[in-house]
């Protein structure tokens, strides 16, 4: 039987779609389509539509999300990036500093010290200690999963709600750390940002109605390496992992569940508003517990 390949998008040829611009009725990927009234545009309809007196933003290309489409849809994994990589050289100059930013709950660092933790209100420690590494291996294995997870991700959600969506997802991680490992165990890394980024790219999966076996491959994938890490002397924190799967589930479901509509940005920045007190919520209760 004789089948008939589906076109490639007017931009990115190589990427078959079956979906079309409604105005000029060229094939479109899922990166270039924009959400409409009905159904969605290309971005050089969505430029050339009339003005309509709004802000000038309003006319402007959206994503899947509704974020504005931005000259460069990778530039905040790639800011990112270069923070993670300019906090590793400050730790390599500084090891003092690795102490002072890593994720302890409560601790003295000798005899008569003072006690330091985020149980003390050093919350600072729940976000810093994200962007936290002390092992070539350990930042160099995450941020290969940043780039090749955070960049589609990016582009589909746009920079603030995929920024949201990487913060949440470290803060989720940090809190169930804290909650349920000793309180004198250092833990730090961008794991738990990068699982939550894989979170809200199953979400992103089942709503472009993707194949999702490759997607849930990924998922069991890094969840045995997780649990089962190769190499008995790497210690792996299975709650930063789970945490942050969690809890960019929830936000890619925030962000992406609802469509094209005048509550659009509520829902969306209402699910963060939302998960952002859940964490704060499970923050203070371990804190209660532990003073």
């Amino acid at each position: 039987m004789d089948t008939e390949r589906l076109p490639g998008c007017y931009r990115h040829p190589d990427r078959d779609t079956g979906i079309s611009c409604t105005r000029c009725e060229r094939p479109i990927c899922p990166e270039c389509m924009i959400s409409a009234s009905v159904g969605f545009q290309c971005p050089e309809c969505v430029r050339a539509g009339s003005g309509t007196g709004h802000r000038p933003t309003a006319n402007a290309p959206r994503t899947l999300a509704g974020g504005v489409v931005a000259a460069d849809p990778q530039l905040v994994t790639k800011v990112l990036m270069g923070l993670n990589a300019a906090v590793f050289l400050a730790g390599l100059a500084a090891p003092a500093l690795v102490v002072q930013l890593e994720l302890l709950g409560r601790y003295v660092e000798f005899f008569g010290a003072p006690v330091e933790g985020v149980s003390t209100g050093q919350y600072h420690r729940l976000l810093t200690s994200v962007f936290l590494h002390v092992e070539w291996w350990h930042i160099l294995s995450n941020m290969i999963g940043l780039w090749v997870i955070g960049g589609p991700l990016e582009a589909a959600l746009g920079r603030s709600r995929y920024l949201a969506v990487y913060l949440l997802s470290g803060l989720g991680g940090s809190a169930l750390v804290y909650l349920l490992t000793a309180p004198n165990t250092p833990t730090l890394g961008a794991s738990g940002a990068v699982f939550g980024l894989l979170g809200a790219t199953v979400v992103l999966a089942r709503r472009l109605r993707y194949e999702m076996r490759p997607v849930i491959v990924m998922v069991v994938l890094m969840l045995f390496l997780t649990f089962v890490p190769i190499g008995g002397s790497i210690n792996v924190s299975w709650q930063a992992h789970v945490g942050g799967l969690v809890t960019g589930a929830l936000v890619g479901l925030g962000m992406l569940g609802p469509t094209a509509g005048r509550n659009r940005a509520l829902i969306q920045w209402g699910t963060c508003t939302v998960v952002f007190l859940l964490a704060a919520a499970v923050v203070l209760l371990r804190t209660a517990e532990l003073t």
